[in-house]
């Protein structure tokens, strides 16, 4: 049965537990890893938002499949104490799917063969609630507003664009592009806070569009907790032939342009508003601006002010790393970490050591991989822009013995120069051409439940490596000598 525009079809799974907190209410009472929910307190959830809001609740009847046999259980507890019971999905119907057709999607700039889930396009509010997804709300309807503002569901993430009509239109390849940022605006009208994002296309939405966009921002969106700048992502798969990178001079001018309407928007309202990415700094190079005009980084994850909150972490400025803000989901008891807050480590052949994990490479039968000392040499695996971020920091140590190793990204390549996206099968090439014997750094931002986004894990490389939290306090310690 086709979908009308904005509305997914009825499909349901049950919650299926993955994993059950000793101690809590749903050990407590028996809920085991395996049991699927078919109902709380009567009601069928669609997903976790709505599962959790039910399991808050002080008295809870559980409705469980069990190896073909239904059980009722019975828990009490505290209104709004955790159930304990962590679920298999954060969606019990499906996911809203997105009918953009963007130029410079990076999805449809994704090489052949990669795992299945890496090619899902989403436009759906509750993974933005829950992930810190944008979304574009052209599938937006009134019943997710109500729903929105019933249950509170906020902080939301929208990408703009562009505040034109036509402009956001041919951007998003989508007639609906035009009229969706209305919903913005009513979200904003209702109290919902609203992070937004600008990806800038050369020849697109930069130079007056760039311009046009931010006075729409200031006319019709000044509520907006922040909007980031960042550019386009170019693969060598892109089949989008106007879709190109930056110019170190272009790259400029987005900078100059996001500079004076933080100008303005500090005028106006005492706040800076927008922000660019990293990336644009590198790209003009140009130094970073100071902690302070990151007004908290809100923004951190989306790639503005990584590498200022990583020199203050390296340098021993602040105490606790600033990190992925999880928040949108941990309001969520049992929402599963997906995705970009999936789990880092893997549980093959390793060994923790004091916040690093250390893993072996898997060698033929009965063969025997030497682990580096602490006091071998050391590499420090990143990309293109990670060295321009970690070489000033390392010039400073004055370690002979500490260098840093680029992994060009051939994988992808294009313009990808970020940790995150490094693949194993471009770590592989380079660290057969390294020394055996050193201590390999490899951040673990780059990883999802222990693999690499071509589906190659940490053992499959010729060296051993460290897998080391992406930041600065981890990469401090990591070279601390003991």
């Amino acid at each position: 049965m086709c979908s009308s525009p904005g509305v997914t079809s009825t499909v349901m799974s049950a919650p299926r537990v993955v994993s059950v907190a000793p101690g809590s209410p749903a050990e407590q009472v028996g809920l085991q890893a395996g049991d699927e929910i078919l109902a709380l307190n009567g009601e069928i959830p669609r997903d976790v938002i709505a599962y959790q809001l039910l399991a808050d609740e002080a008295e809870v009847t559980l409705d469980v499949a069990r190896g073909g046999l239904g059980l009722q259980l019975e828990v009490s507890k505290a209104a709004g104490e955790p159930l304990g019971a962590e679920v298999h999905s954060a969606l019990f119907d499906q996911v809203r799917t997105c009918d953009n057709h963007c130029e410079f999607c990076f999805i449809y700039q994704l090489p052949p063969g990669m795992r299945q889930s890496l090619y899902l396009k989403d436009d759906d509010y509750r993974l933005s609630f829950l992930y810190g997804n944008f979304t574009t709300l052209t599938r937006f309807t009134e019943a997710d507003l109500e729903r929105v503002i019933t249950e509170k569901l906020s902080p939301l993430h929208v990408s703009i664009h562009a505040t034109d009509p036509e402009v956001r239109t041919e951007m998003l390849r989508n007639r609906r592009g035009a009229t969706s940022l209305r919903w913005l605006r009513a979200l904003l009208d209702h109290g919902i806070e609203v992070h937004g994002q600008i990806v800038v296309c050369p020849d697109r939405n930069d130079g007056p569009v760039l311009d046009d966009t931010l006075a729409g921002v200031l006319d019709r969106f000044p509520e907006l907790a922040s909007v980031c700048v960042v550019p386009l992502g170019v693969s060598r798969y892109n089949p989008e032939a106007a879709m190109r990178p930056h110019t170190e001079a272009e790259a400029q001018a987005v900078l100059d342009a996001v500079h004076e309407w933080q100008q303005v928007f500090l005028a106006t309202f005492g706040r800076r508003l927008v922000f660019a990415a990293d990336e644009y700094y590198l790209l003009a190079e140009m130094p970073f601006p100071p902690a302070e005009a990151y007004e908290g980084f809100p923004m951190h994850e989306d790639g503005v002010g990584m590498a200022r909150t990583f020199e203050l972490e390296f340098r021993g400025a602040v105490a606790e790393p600033t990190g992925v803000a999880t928040g949108f989901f941990s309001w969520v008891d049992g929402a599963p970490a997906e995705g970009y807050r999936g789990s880092r480590q893997a549980t093959e052949e390793a060994a923790s050591t004091e916040g690093t994990t250390l893993v072996r490479p898997t060698g033929p039968p009965g063969s025997v991989t030497l682990l580096p000392p602490r006091r071998a040499p050391v590499g420090i695996l990143t990309g293109r822009y990670g060295e321009a971020v970690l070489a000033p920091l390392l010039s400073d140590l004055d370690r002979e013995d500490v260098r840093i190793v680029v992994v060009d990204n051939d994988f992808f390549g294009g313009n990808t120069g970020v940790a995150g996206l490094m693949v194993g099968a471009d770590l592989a090439r380079v660290l057969a051409d390294e020394p055996v014997g050193h201590r390999y750094l490899l951040p673990d931002v780059c990883l999802s439940q222990g693999r690499f986004l071509d589906g190659l894990t940490p053992a499959d490389l010729p060296r051993p490596v460290e897998i080391v939290a992406t930041d600065g306090i981890a990469l401090r310690a990591a070279l601390e000598p003991r």
